[in-house]
């Protein structure tokens, strides 16, 4: 969203659409999703068993193992969340779709009386409505699947959702199915199945069914090896130099679908679905401004979103001109991408204007508060090769300082810090996330490094949270990106508190949109002490302890800048956004207060350095670009990582050092 609590231009609103903790608003095609209690991590008695399951599905159905081993890692990466729907409501290893049962099943969400986009300029979006489950025919075909796959099998639909066996079974029928209805013998070659690969994926479009099969192909050229979320041990053997026949993708049927206008990779399928940036009202506009970067201005940041709503609402919302806006959707079943604002132009989708001016926004179908509602590899993978090219494209560093999660954005000002969004949330797995960024999250210091980087084992780190939608229960057990921060390296002590969520000084939460306490894979703070299986770092200007035992870290030593109060200096202020000096305004170009937040960054200690930037604000308030002015002042700011969010900080209040290795 635009996010500029002094931006003279408020934001548009849109009665009917729903709004969650996570990125865009729901009114979608899917609920929040969930599934039985899981038993993620929780080791069995056969861990050979799932292996196994995969030999008999391929030895009923025809299917060369290889093969169906490759498509369910592209789903599930071999998980099977207990029986758990994705957010595309995908059950099972096979992620067979029965998105209508996941609805149906899913229990009602409610926001509570906050706007959660914090901005009182607009309606609070939301409705009381009640979400209608679809009938199957009104569904597309592919979150349908798993009603196919019981109707080849003769397996119960409750049964192919529940039992892995059953899954894989219902997984290796429709494959063999495809490669029937193309004409094709159930060769034992796995190279010759491209087309019913191409076929799995669900997808409508030759260049999406194209870019799934070549990430089937690429899993079994290169192999792959893990245990699963049940202990099981599954293996994919490499074969280097399988070479699929492609040319049977023109047998599929697909429809052609053009990339014309998008600015995505060839490696993943991308179309142009625009944000309509349209004038309404008296002088009102949306849901975009346009721009001339990185001309005019660089772009420094992408931000991760989820959607919190299913692909087709989604796609509904952006196409509103009174509503918000972000550069490009990512759908769950296939990994497709649809554009929306080009690099140029500022979507308004981070909740802070300077972000937004310096940033682009990726929306992920998800949902934060429901851990069970897992996102696909094929998502993530399709995710990663966009942020590659996007990061290649404007020269941005891959680094958790500039690949930010939108929960990682600050607020502009004291009073918008309580709204700020939360999403991607715990669930999303950025370890893994970055290891598909070709960027691995690894150590780069010894024990005196002084810094340290987040990493916690994303299955195995399962911090305890609630507000999920649970009626009141705790949030299912699942994997976590985030470690929990106290005030003494005790578990019953206080959590660290966060004065700008709570100025009243009321304590800390587990909740899951409860950011002030906890840290995140990727992100690096300088150590504060040290003391058996604690660490300590400096937080939001407290010195904060973590659980960081030697058998089992949650972090890994690392060295770099830091900064820290100039000499003299009891404490600086900290800024959610990086605006210029006042004598930087031309004329006709209103001053942007510098307003600090309600933090200070204290003489002693220590942040590390994200970035050194220009204060900037880009002024457009008018439909045409006549007025637009991207004013730079002669104040520098640095880009520090202070909290769970990152901040800003004057370069003239503060002395950068390189930390120890």
């Amino acid at each position: 969203m635009r996010g500029s609590a002094t931006d003279p231009r408020p934001l548009p609103g849109r009665r009917g659409a729903r709004s969650a903790a996570g990125g865009v608003a729901a009114a979608a095609l899917l609920l929040p999703l969930l599934g039985a209690a899981p038993s993620a991590g929780a080791a069995t008695d056969d861990a050979g068993h799932l292996q196994q399951s995969f030999a008999s599905a391929s030895a009923e159905y025809h299917v060369p193992l290889s093969l169906l081993l490759g498509v369910s890692y592209l789903q599930s990466r071999w998980d099977g969340h207990s029986g758990a729907p994705s957010v595309s409501g995908g059950y099972g290893p096979m992620h067979l779709t029965d998105a209508r049962t996941a609805l149906a099943e899913a229990p009602h969400h409610s926001e509570g009386a906050d706007d959660p986009r914090g901005d009182s300029a607009r309606p609070d979006p939301r409705t009381d409505d009640d979400e209608q489950v679809p009938e199957n025919s009104a569904l597309p075909a592919r979150l349908k699947t798993l009603l196919k796959a019981a109707e080849l099998t003769g397996i119960p639909a409750e049964r192919l959702r529940e039992d892995e066996s059953a899954n894989v079974a219902g997984g290796a029928a429709l494959l063999a199915a495809a490669q029937k209805q193309l004409g094709r013998p159930l060769s034992k070659d796995p190279a010759d199945w491209y087309g019913a690969v191409a076929r799995f994926s669900g997808a409508d479009d030759s260049a999406t069914a194209a870019a799934y099969a070549g990430d089937v192909y690429d899993i079994i050229r290169s192999g792959e090896q893990r245990t699963t979320d049940t202990g099981q041990r599954v293996v994919l053997a490499a074969r280097p130099g399988i070479a699929p026949d492609t040319a049977q993708l023109a047998q599929t049927g697909l429809r052609s679908a053009s990339a014309a206008g998008t600015e995505c990779p060839a490696s993943v399928a991308c179309e142009w679905i625009p944000a309509p940036y349209e004038e309404f009202g008296d002088g009102d506009y949306g849901n975009h401004d346009l721009g001339d970067r990185p001309k005019a201005q660089s772009i420094r940041y992408i931000v991760i979103h989820d959607t919190e709503g299913g692909w087709d609402g989604v796609l509904n919302l952006i196409k509103d001109p009174t509503y918000v806006s972000w550069n490009y959707t990512l759908r769950s079943t296939d990994g497709h991408i649809a554009q929306h604002v080009k690099a140029k132009d500022v979507a308004w989708h981070a909740g802070n204007w300077d972000i937004n001016a310096r940033s682009i926004g990726l929306e992920h179908e998800g949902f934060l508060v429901s851990p069970d509602s897992w996102y696909t590899e094929a998502m993530y993978r399709s995710s990663a090769r966009l942020v590659r090219y996007l990061a290649k494209e404007y020269r941005i560093p891959l680094d958790r300082q500039h690949i930010l999660g939108h929960d990682t954005v600050p607020g502009t000002t004291t009073s918008g810090i309580p709204g700020m969004h939360t999403d991607p949330g715990p669930y999303w797995d950025w370890r893994h996330y970055f290891q598909l960024l070709g960027h691995p999250i690894t150590p780069n210091a010894g024990k005196n490094g002084g810094l340290v980087t987040i990493r916690p084992d994303y299955a195995t780190n399962r911090p305890e949270y609630t507000g999920c939608v649970t009626s009141g229960r705790p949030c299912a057990a699942h994997g976590s990106s985030e470690v929990r921060l106290y005030s003494q390296p005790d578990t019953s002590s206080p959590l660290i508190q966060d004065i700008g969520l709570r100025p009243d000084g009321s304590p800390a939460t587990i909740d899951v949109n409860d950011v002030s306490s906890r840290v995140q894979t990727g992100q690096q703070y300088a150590v504060a002490g040290r003391q058996g299986d604690w660490t300590a770092i400096w937080y939001l200007g407290q010195k904060a302890w973590f659980q960081n035992p030697a058998k089992n870290p949650t972090a890994v030593d690392a060295a770099g800048t830091v900064l820290t109060p100039k000499p003299g200096l009891d404490s600086v202020p900290v800024y959610g956004r990086a605006y210029p000096e006042a004598a930087a305004y031309p004329a006709g170009v209103p001053v942007q207060t510098v307003s600090p937040l309600p933090y200070r960054l204290l003489a002693g200690q220590k942040y590390v350095v994200g970035d050194l930037m220009p204060g900037q604000y880009y002024y457009s308030t008018t439909f045409t670009m006549d007025s637009h002015r991207v004013v730079t002042g002669q104040d520098m700011y640095y880009e520090i990582q202070f909290g769970h969010r990152v901040a800003f900080v004057r370069a003239a209040d503060v002395q950068v050092q390189q930390s120890a290795r």
